[in-house]
């Protein structure tokens, strides 16, 4: 019997395990080993022991059991019974499969086929999971010149067990002389991890990312890996530690990280109970609460540990990129040989690429660590640093310290590269990944990594932070234009940039620390200000940028801007036209690079509203605020002159307007009131319901407009609500009036599909969508309406109480409420039932949707359209919105269950 090629770990006891199999049924021998193996393994694991000891003793342990249950079966000399891929490598964690080669000395396997089917069934049958192939040597020769994947398999190859002449003959077979010679493996493993890279984003900073194939995981480790056991015909990486290749340093920073990501896809593998690479916001919570991660004042235990992850996978792509490049210049390519061209007496450009001239630059001249990235971002032309350069750059980073920042030569090297024309978001993130940005900006260092866990915020906060000095550069440039007509042009006439590029690198530097991240980001602006020379008053803006950087995007979805009341307060806090434009920019730079499927058309002529009302504000003087009065009269005179231009009498418009806020007159255009108002004159004459959808905008088509017009029928909103959201349209402005005399419904619903965008001008959407609100308005005690759509797996995984607050400081015409709550289908036709309950008055809703959070306003009155002023009603109100919607299951109550609508036709 061959006894195979490993050694058994200590916690194995396979004597007695040898003993039981010959006077005991084999399968439930074998069963009840692996089991006790995993228990005791994982029981280890818990109690944090060493994970390289754990993944590579529970490979020796599925050695000997392969070993033994390939005993079971009678086989000769000419078959062997091989390890291959990371089983190869002697790694194995919980779930992952168990790789095999079966080995033969000629390509007739017909001999052994009824044995090796009958030998993998008994693995699958002592739930092993098992990937295997049976090949010849010859063929495993064939298949490995056409396939770089079989190559590398074969690379990191060993036997288990059988003849130890075959498995020479296939290495020797396999040989890089024979196949896949260093330049072409290089060039196949490079092309296949780009091929990886882009698949997953070409980002270490997924939400929700893949530990194994993901920049920076662990397939990039094992990339380097391969490439060098390659070309040099080693067996382990470490073999090369303290060479040209690889310095000691560098060997173990890449197994540190290493360890880490083991022992965080060990977890993942036991939480799951299945080969999950993907951590899920589910597995996330669940593995930093087992690796001890605890909430505190500043931030969630799951954030704490998934910064320590993004930093251990930024580092590993670092140590990737640079081995890559330095095996592609040195290795495959011409380095030495390469022409170079000197751009000062510091650097030169080699093979395009910037080198240091002297290998002591650095410690010689520490400033040299900044000019580096600034020569980068002023010679866009240069395509990034040499492998040699990028090494003495990380070795000497540590020279960054207070006098290196106190130094005035330094600070200005920095300022330099801020106002640099190349690609500056480009050098910061270079900056950021060597270590540098950090430690010149100590504040920052704190950020890298730092997660928000939530769907909204999908970058961390540097990756995010520097994705907004990129939009500020871009709004500038003719490309976007057409995509940001206004802002662009704005951005590019302000006066002094650079400022603006500050801003934007301090306006969130200061989240994680506890408090308001706006007014410490502002401290933090005003102490890099003052170092780096700005003015006074330059420092008083960038103080008030940073402080203020959420304000107008905040009032843009939440308040009513079409209230002259509202923008004449707004103006106020803005003060001239110069902070606000720059805070207009600011705004969407820092918008579009938060999330890209956070802005639409819908946001943008919100935003370009905003800022021209204040432009105009500020035009006319903060002390001639516009009287609200005198625009409604105006707005209404406009709409009698056009609706009796179409036949229609004054007084026909006013009896059908009778009773309807004068809002109306505040919010929609003259033309848009009288052609609604028109269609609803029809309307009452004959069916008395209208249902008219077409696309609207301020100045381009951002949304569609829904308008509903009915006789009789009050508290349309959860009927439209419940339809819509069937019909995957999401609401994001509702405008509500309710005649007094004819208790007849105006409402004007501005909607986007779940792609952000108006469906107005598509047929067979438009026809759907409007069937549905038909055939919903004109039954609504018998038409049973239901939310059948079910909540995402991410948002379930979101968990936030909701928070309900009325304030009557806003406006002295209703009640101003908030609610803060997790998105679900059917959220707002559950909120139109509890105003329904308390039988309060809807008048208008501002609806944003944050990710998995929703922050929507709704501007209430009591029957009487009067405030809700009773502060026990308000609490009482408060209170039922958030145990209705917190206490609710969802899944089980919304999910095809009616909702019932207390509306009738007299």
């Amino acid at each position: 019997m061959d006894t195979g090629h490993s050694t058994a770990p200590l916690f194995f006891r396979e004597r007695r395990f040898s003993a039981d199999l010959k006077n005991g049924e084999p399968m439930a021998i074998f069963c009840d080993a692996i089991f006790g193996a995993n228990q005791h393994l994982n029981r280890r694991f818990i109690d944090g022991e060493d994970i390289r000891s754990l993944v590579t003793e529970r490979a020796a342990f599925i050695d000997r059991i392969l070993v033994h249950a390939w005993n079971q079966f009678s086989w000769d000399d000419n078959i062997a019974l091989v390890a291959v891929g990371g089983f190869g490598r002697r790694e194995l964690h919980p779930c992952s499969d168990v790789d095999l080669l079966i080995l033969t000395k000629r390509d007739n396997h017909q001999k052994y086929q009824q044995d090796i089917s009958a030998f993998l069934t008994f693995l699958w049958d002592i739930h092993l999971k098992i990937g295997h192939s049976v090949r010849s040597i010859k063929q495993c020769a064939v298949e490995a010149k056409a396939d770089i994947t079989v190559a590398t398999n074969l690379l990191e190859s060993r036997l288990l067990v059988g003849n130890e002449n075959l498995m020479a003959s296939m290495r020797k077979r396999t040989d890089t002389n024979k196949i896949w010679p260093s330049k072409s493996f290089f060039a196949a493993k490079r092309t296949e991890q780009d091929d990886r890279h882009e698949k997953h984003g070409n980002t270490e900073y997924s939400l929700e990312p893949n530990i194994k194939e993901a920049p920076g995981g662990l397939r990039d480790i094992q990339s380097i890996s391969w490439i060098a056991k390659r070309h040099y015909q080693i067996d382990t990486l470490g073999e090369l530690s303290d060479s040209d290749f690889l310095s000691e340093e560098e060997y173990q920073l890449i197994r540190q990280g290493e360890e880490f990501l083991w022992r965080v896809r060990y977890g993942l593998h036991m939480i799951a109970d299945r080969p999950e690479e993907r951590l899920s916001f589910e597995h996330q919570r669940k593995l930093a609460d087992m690796f001890g991660y605890k909430d505190n004042d500043r931030r969630m235990a799951v954030e704490q540990f998934m910064q320590r992850y993004y930093r251990v996978v930024l580092a590993m792509h670092e140590q990737n990129d640079v081995l890559m490049q330095y095996f592609d210049e040195v290795i495959i390519g011409n380095y030495e040989s390469a022409s170079t061209r000197p751009i000062n007496e510091r650097f030169q450009i080699r093979d395009g690429r910037i080198e240091a001239i002297s290998d002591t630059l650095f410690l010689e001249s520490p400033s040299a660590l900044l000019e580096v990235f600034v020569l980068l971002g002023e010679n866009p032309e240069i395509d990034g640093a040499c492998s040699k350069t990028i090494r003495q750059i990380r070795q000497s980073r540590y020279l960054i310290d207070e006098s290196f920042r106190q130094d005035d030569h330094n600070r200005a090297l920095f300022m330099r590269l801020l106002r640099c024309k190349g690609k500056l978001s480009t050098q910061l993130q270079r900056m950021t990944r060597y270590g540098i940005l950090g430690n010149y900006l100590p504040e920052f260092d704190v950020i890298i990594g730092q997660m928000q866990h939530d769907l909204f915020h999908i970058y961390p906060v540097d990756a995010h932070t520097i994705q907004v000095v990129r939009n500020i550069r871009r709004l500038g440039k003719p490309e976007l234009m057409q995509t940001f007509p206004v802002v662009s042009h704005v951005s590019k006439n302000l006066p002094k940039p650079e400022l603006l590029l500050v801003a934007g690198l301090y306006h969130d530097i200061a989240k994680g620390r506890g408090g308001d991240h706006s007014k410490l980001g502002s401290a933090d602006v005003e102490q890099f200000a003052t170092r780096h020379g700005f003015t006074d008053q330059e420092i008083r803006l960038l103080k008030w940028l940073v402080e203020h950087h959420l304000l107008m995007s905040s009032i843009s979805q939440r308040e009513d801007i079409a209230d002259p009341d509202i923008i004449h307060k707004f103006a106020q806090l803005v003060g001239n036209q110069l902070h606000l434009d720059y805070l207009f920019t600011l705004t969407v730079a820092d918008i579009t690079a938060t999330n890209p499927t956070l802005w639409n058309g819908w946001k943008g002529s919100l935003m370009r509203q905003l800022y021209f009302s204040t432009r105009d504000a500020l035009k006319r003087g903060l002390e001639n605020p516009v009287d609200r009065q005198e625009w409604i009269n105006n707005t209404c005179q406009q709409a009698l002159a056009l609706l009796a231009e179409r036949g229609i009498s004054e007084a026909a418009s006013r009896n059908l307007w009778d009773g309807l806020d004068d809002e109306l007159f505040l919010r929609e255009s003259a033309s848009v009131i009288a052609r609604l108002s028109e269609k609803a004159h029809t309307a009452s004459s004959q069916s008395g319901t209208l249902v008219s959808i077409e696309d609207a905008g301020v100045e381009d088509t951002s949304a569609t407009r829904v308008f509903i017009y009915t006789k009789g029928l009050s508290n349309v909103f959860p009927i439209i609500a419940t339809v819509l959201d069937a019909q995957r349209i999401n609401i994001v402005d509702a405008q509500l009036y309710t005649g007094s005399r004819h208790r007849h419904t105006f409402d004007i619903f501005y909607v986007l599909d779940e792609n952000g965008e108006p469906f107005g001008s598509n047929p067979d959407r438009h026809a759907k969508v409007y069937a549905a609100l038909d055939k919903a308005l004109q039954a609504p005690a018998t038409e049973l309406l239901s939310v059948t759509r079910r909540t995402s797996r991410q948002l379930k995984q979101m968990t936030i109480s909701t928070s309900a607050h009325i304030d009557n400081t806003i406006t002295d015409k209703s009640s101003y409420l908030e609610v803060i709550t997790p998105d679900r289908p059917g959220l707002l036709a559950q909120l139109g039932q509890i105003f329904m309950q308390f039988n309060f008055h809807l008048h208008s809703a501002k609806i944003a949707t944050l990710g998995e959070r929703v922050e929507d306003v709704f501007y209430i009155t009591d029957a009487n359209d009067k405030p809700i002023t009773d502060q026990s009603l308000c609490r009482e109100i408060e209170t039922a919105i958030c145990l209705e919607l917190d206490n609710r299951n969802l899944d089980e109550t919304l999910s095809g269950a009616p909702l019932e609508l207390i509306n009738s036709r007299p």
